[in-house]
């Protein structure tokens, strides 16, 4: 019998993680009409990251065994790479790559749309490690 090319607990992930970039992604559009770019990314980014940490404490890795606030830790220092990196992807596609290409319409959605999905796989792998190993 073969093993699924997806395990249940990486769809779920996959689903957790949607929501939360969705909250990301669109919280980022409203602060960008008060803030500048990077922070209104990095706002946002946080309020991802409090709506990842709940959906995946509850519904992805509910078997957790370490603490809490040794999830917590982890879950937060995961995150400060994943947001590093959909930091600078977000700054070189918009500023660089995009304008490059000739690309000039949504130039800083399209690059944060791509900076939020970067850290899919490396965030996960994490998490199932260190914030909510079992």
């Amino acid at each position: 019998m073969k093993a699924p090319v997806l395990s249940r607990q990486f769809v779920l992930f996959l689903v957790a993680g949607g929501l939360a970039a969705a909250v990301n992604f669109c919280s980022r559009i409203a602060f960008s009409h008060w803030l500048h770019y990077v922070p209104a990314i990095v706002i946002a980014y946080c309020l991802g990251m409090i709506t990842a940490f709940t959906l995946n404490k509850l519904f992805v890795f509910n078997e957790a065994s370490n603490r809490l606030h040794h999830q917590v830790l982890w879950f937060i220092v995961i995150n400060l790479a994943a947001v590093a990196q959909t930091v600078v992807i977000s700054l070189l596609l918009a500023r660089w790559l995009l304008p490059a290409l000739g690309i000039d319409f949504h130039n800083e959605t399209i690059a944060h749309a791509v900076g939020v999905a970067v850290p899919v796989i490396t965030s996960y792998i994490g998490h199932k490690r260190f914030s909510f190993r079992t």
